[in-house]
């Protein structure tokens, strides 16, 4: 059995204590976490830059555990690496081309940070994107679009907001299940 490194690519708010990624961190044999860019948050160079530093210091196939504007990183980051990753789970991903509402950054805001267009190319590994039925940054349908252009399986995780602190979630229990389908898929049958 191989040991997975799973890699926890939080969203522009970097590590919140009571997130569920942060709780998945801490109940997991061998996580990192990516640490939050110093700066501006939207400036996706350096998010893509810390990303990189952190997959390469993993010592076990990486498993990507991504929420938010996690996800576009993760997919920006695709078209760039050569580092290897095993999966990726991608929970809840935004619409960054939408309006959001305060604090978040505009659309604007994104593009000048070099998030435009999101990438919608396959991913080069397995990978679920997590959608739900009431995320104020994101409809399903816009999700549902992104996961089927990055060749990802994706599931509807019904009415759980944006899988936040703000819409209840703490622990997130189904993030260990899909944890487990990717590591099935990448031929690692190890217990997390």
């Amino acid at each position: 059995m191989t040991q997975p490194t799973y890699v926890i690519v939080p969203g522009l708010r970097g590590h919140v204590e009571d997130h569920w990624q942060t709780l998945l961190a801490g109940a997991l044999s061998d996580a990192l976490i990516v640490p939050q860019v110093e700066g501006d948050p939207v400036d996706l160079e350096a998010r893509l830059d810390v990303l990189e530093k952190t997959v390469a210091s993993a010592t076990g196939p990486v498993i990507l555990v991504a929420h938010s504007a996690g996800c576009p990183t993760v997919a920006f980051w695709a078209e760039r690496t050569e580092l290897p990753v095993a999966g990726a789970l991608l929970a809840t991903p935004p619409d960054l081309t939408q309006p959001m509402a305060a604090p978040h950054p505009s659309p604007e805001q994104f593009a000048e940070g070099g998030w435009g267009p999101v990438p919608t190319n396959p991913l080069p590994w397995p990978s679920i994107v997590v959608a739900s039925e009431d995320d104020p940054l994101a409809t399903v349908e816009a999700v549902t679009a992104l996961a089927d252009a990055w060749g990802s399986r994706v599931v509807n995780a019904g009415a759980v907001g944006h899988l936040n602190p703000a819409s209840g979630y703490g622990p997130w229990p189904r993030a260990v299940e899909f944890l487990a389908e990717l590591r099935e898929l990448a031929g690692l049958n190890a217990a997390g």
